[in-house]
């Protein structure tokens, strides 16, 4: 490989890290202002929370004007910020793919991070609080880290538990240190 294919690569994946970054703060603030503003999530976001059981097309069920605000706007600032506009279409083709395998990865159900990646990297678990009734308040993280919550204060801490009867995990929110009877 050549020196100039090298550099290219490693400015394609800085780009990425700049997009996921940026789209991802971006959707968190949309997400918390989605669930804030009585009238945008009565008109817009409730549509996604009607899928109470979590599955993969959770990821994309939503409201046809969200999806404009959320994904095609959010997106494409994160390409224009990042720089990507300017690089090989495989680099945008390379963060797009990753924004839709985690959003399908956050709405699957299946809890397949490691429990040490679960402090900042986003997954099925972290994001399924937020889809339970308690949790809605809670939890706005919503492609790749939970760092937002940590943040500002939004995240709601989980167990991930067996079943009664051995029948597959749940998840059990619990309550915030702050409000621990423990502290």
């Amino acid at each position: 490989m050549t020196a100039t294919k090298t550099t290219s690569y490693l400015t394609a994946a800085r780009q990425i890290a700049v997009a996921v970054v940026v789209f991802d703060a971006y959707r968190y603030a949309w997400h918390r202002l989605a669930h804030r503003s009585r009238f945008i999530y009565r008109h817009l976001h409730s549509w996604h929370h009607r899928i109470v059981v979590p599955y993969a097309f959770g990821a994309i069920y939503g409201h046809p004007v969200e999806a404009l605000i959320a994904d095609t706007a959010g997106g494409s600032l994160a390409v224009l910020a990042s720089g990507l506009s300017s690089s090989p279409p495989g680099a945008t083709a390379v963060f797009l793919t990753l924004c839709t395998v985690q959003g399908i990865d956050i709405h699957c159900g299946l809890s397949l991070l490691p429990r040490r990646l679960r402090w900042v990297w986003n997954g099925a678990a972290h994001h399924g609080v937020h889809h339970l009734p308690r949790g809605v308040r809670h939890n706005f993280s919503d492609l790749f880290f939970v760092t937002w919550d940590r943040v500002f204060g939004t995240h709601l801490p989980y167990a991930v538990e067996e079943r009664p009867g051995g029948e597959g995990l749940m998840l059990r929110p619990m309550p915030p240190k702050a409000l621990s009877k423990n502290n």
